[in-house]
């Protein structure tokens, strides 16, 4: 009793309580708020990154919006590698996951070897990718080849129709091993009493899944989603490592063409628009998700 007394006499003195908030509201502002509303300023002129600059009013923002085609297929490419993860990665890694608990001794290694992806370093997945892609010399050719399936080899990355969806490939691939771990470490917070219940039930094994393990999976689901969207949307090096943003602009990504606008183009004001659209479409898009997402679930 006397040490919640003292907790309340102590949290009751506004010196302690702006000594106790000061160092994480200083953070705060000077790492984000404050480079966000600099951002935001400088959007609004045609700043090259040195010397003066004039300011544009919504020029920039004008551009971008109804002028500028690279930001367009930028964001369209952005929302294609966001849709391909929802909707092949990650079902892939429920089902991966699910099969992974049944396998006995093998489990840990299984599990291991499918999150190596994700911790190997996005310089040598590209440069790995980059080989295996290779029109001349690459594994994905020879192999097409020697199948009989010669008719099918490509330049994967140097043809404009194809080669988006060569990096939204390399790029699930990469983020393969997050997307599994979060549906994994969630299948293992499942009570093993459901299991048993479901079976005196009389449910199959597709039952079983399907109708409780599944439903129940939905709050991960929901963290995975979120997770997934945003890092799609901000995707930028399996780009600027294996293509540059060609051929033609044909693989550009938001974060890409941010980066080559801002600091290859010396386009900074401009670079700056772009960066506070783009936080607006990421918001945009979580702040949906989150409201399509959000639902009761039962607790277990």
């Amino acid at each position: 009793m006397k040490r919640v007394v003292e907790m309340n006499q102590l949290m009751s003195d506004k010196r302690t309580i702006f000594f106790l908030v000061a160092p994480g509201s200083l953070i705060l502002i000077s790492m984000i708020i404050f480079p966000i509303g600099m951002s935001i300023y400088y959007g609004f002129t045609d700043w090259g990154g040195i010397g003066d600059y004039n300011f544009v009013g919504l020029e920039n923002f004008k551009n971008i919006i109804f002028n500028d085609e690279i930001f367009s297929t930028s964001l369209i490419n952005a929302l294609l590698l966001t849709v391909a993860t929802i909707l092949i990665q990650h079902p892939i890694a429920i089902f991966l996951s699910i099969l992974i608990t049944h396998c006995g001794r093998w489990e840990k290694v299984l599990r291991t070897i499918l999150f190596i992806p994700a911790i190997i370093s996005i310089v040598v997945t590209a440069k790995l990718w980059a080989s295996i892609y290779n029109p001349q010399y690459g594994l994905l050719n020879n192999v097409l080849e020697s199948i009989g399936l010669s008719a099918l080899k490509q330049d994967w990355l140097g043809n404009p129709d194809i080669a988006i969806w060569s990096i939204i490939v390399v790029t699930m691939w990469q983020g393969f091993g997050y997307a599994f771990l979060l549906y994994y470490a969630g299948l293992k917070g499942v009570p093993d009493e459901l299991y048993e219940a479901a079976k005196i039930d009389g449910a199959n094994p597709f039952q079983l899944y399907l109708q409780v393990v599944i439903p129940l999976l939905a709050p991960m689901m929901r963290v995975a989603v979120i997770i997934a969207v945003i890092a799609c949307l901000k995707q930028m090096e399996v780009v600027y490592l294996m293509t540059g943003g060609g051929p033609g602009n044909s693989t550009q990504l938001l974060g890409n063409y941010l980066y080559q606008t801002a600091f290859s183009s010396a386009q900074y004001g401009y670079g700056n628009a772009i960066s506070v659209l783009f936080v607006i479409v990421v918001l945009i898009i979580t702040v949906v998700l989150n409201k399509f997402l959000k639902r009761d679930v039962g607790e277990y």
